[in-house]
């Protein structure tokens, strides 16, 4: 039995955090509908950039740590360590809607994580094979494990709304390979370029971040190394009367009867980690690195390479949709509550703030990897929300870019108007060629001629609104 990852799709829900579980029950701090919020709840009304609100909120990661828990149970029960009615029990018991969040979150306060109060009551929910939970392990392989199960099931949705942007940009770059328009170098026109090259670097770029996003996915291990990482909580108890085969003077490895029960016990407790990950359906780790932060580090730079890449487009579609320039403008823009007049870029607005928002949330992961000992204070508590939020904001970027791309309106005539300096292209349609040829969607290859015919008749020329 494993914990499935949902389908990879595009999240277009409000950006909120936590507002219902999986079941649809109200998650803490949501009132029932019709029912004003808890005073406790964040909903995201300061965070309109922010997505996967249902993969990344509380009850998101309490299912998360559940799961760990469930998996945990069920991989040592499928090497003799616990029985299998263990398994059957608290996997059955392992349900976020079966647990109060606010009581958990209130209790989590005095152990400094909320895995300790889980644990007691998933051992009260599991009855007679309650003292099988979590056995050997320690707080931070079910925190790590579920942050990690909550960062894979987040990237799915990312990574097709990449691949949305990819699809569109390819097609964006073909139909206006030729297309003309002034290049800018340090906010003046520098030479003429093409429409068409720009979209192909825009391209390039969200390429790039999904061949990041996608490996660093892959690469998200399972946690599990015990109280100080040696696993040694995890080996099957020696045999009744193994311990008095080896005499007395022999020194410890030495080949003896009793040895060989060590060695088992060694072998079983080394299998449980990949067992563990396989259950859950995450990389299996060769280390246990509770202060081995690669994982976490890696994550942390493709998500600020990806909001970074899509803030490079969103950046320069700012620039061209600007009254005065009018080369670009948004398909569906916003409004303004004093200017009715206006038709605001607000999903590049959106994808500008996050950009801005990751990289200092990736300093603070970069930060953790200076963790001392076999297991840190406050080195790995300082990740949770950061790495949390980095998700969010990732994620609203990714499908607002997503949109932005998908109802981009091109107006050749303006490029035309405002093109004042002398010259030609040159080689920049072979360049756009070259990229197109160069990089294809990761997922199926793409005929970029087809797929502008195909997909793009709403990015021809439109009057500005």
């Amino acid at each position: 039995m494993t914990s499935a990852d949902p389908e990879p799709q595009s999240d277009s829900t409000a950006a909120t955090s936590g507002t219902a579980n999986a079941g649809g029950a109200p998650a803490a701090g949501v009132a029932p509908a019709g029912g004003p919020p808890s005073p406790q709840a964040d909903l995201g009304l300061l965070s309109p950039m922010r997505g996967a609100a249902e993969a990344t909120g509380d009850v998101a990661v309490l299912q998360a740590m559940l799961d760990a828990e469930a998996a945990l149970t069920r991989a040592q029960a499928a090497l003799g360590l616990v029985p299998a009615e263990a398994a059957e029990a608290v996997s059955a018991a392992a349900r976020a809607d079966a647990f109060s969040l606010p009581d958990l979150v209130a209790r989590a306060r005095s152990g400094g994580n909320p895995v300790i109060p889980l644990v007691r009551d998933l051992r009260e929910a599991a009855g007679p094979h309650g003292e099988h939970v979590h056995r050997g392990a320690t707080s931070q392989d079910i925190v790590d494990t579920a942050l990690m199960l909550v960062a894979r099931r987040t990237l799915g949705p990312v990574l097709a709304d990449l691949g949305r942007v990819i699809g569109g940009l390819t097609a964006l770059a073909a139909t206006h390979r030729d297309t003309p328009m002034a290049a800018r170098t340090l906010t003046q026109q520098a030479v003429p370029t093409t429409f068409g090259l720009k979209a192909a670097g825009w391209r390039e770029l969200a390429a790039a971040a999904r061949t990041r996003l996608a490996a660093a996915r892959e690469a998200l291990p399972a946690q599990l190394g015990g109280a100080a990482g040696t696993l040694a909580a995890f080996q099957p108890a020696p045999a009744r009367g193994a311990e008095e085969a080896a005499p007395a003077g022999d020194a410890p490895g030495e080949a003896t009867a009793g040895g060989g029960a060590v060695e088992e016990a060694v072998a079983v407790a080394l299998r449980l980690p990949g067992r563990f990950a396989a259950e859950l359906g995450l990389a299996e780790p060769v280390l246990p690195w509770h202060v081995l932060r690669t994982p976490v580090a890696d994550l942390a730079g493709a998500l600020a390479f990806t909001a970074g890449a899509l803030g490079k487009v969103a950046a320069d579609v700012l620039v061209l949709s600007r009254t005065e320039i009018g080369e670009l403008s948004e398909g569906v823009g916003g409004g303004s509550s004093s200017m009715p007049h206006k038709h605001n870029p607000v999903r590049a607005t959106m994808i500008a703030a996050a950009a801005r928002q990751v990289p200092p949330l990736a300093a603070i992961l970069y930060g953790s990897l200076a963790a001392e000992d076999e297991r840190p204070s406050g080195a790995w508590h300082a990740e949770w929300q950061p790495l949390r939020e980095a998700l969010r904001l990732v994620a609203g970027a990714a499908r607002d870019a997503a949109e932005l791309i998908t109802d981009l309106r091109v107006h050749p005539d303006r490029m035309r108007a405002n093109l004042s300096v002398p010259g030609a292209p040159g080689p920049a349609p072979a360049l756009v060629d070259r990229a197109l040829d160069h990089r294809q969607d990761a997922d199926r290859p793409l005929d970029h001629r087809e797929d502008a015919d195909r997909a793009l008749g709403h990015h021809q020329d439109k009057a500005p609104h």
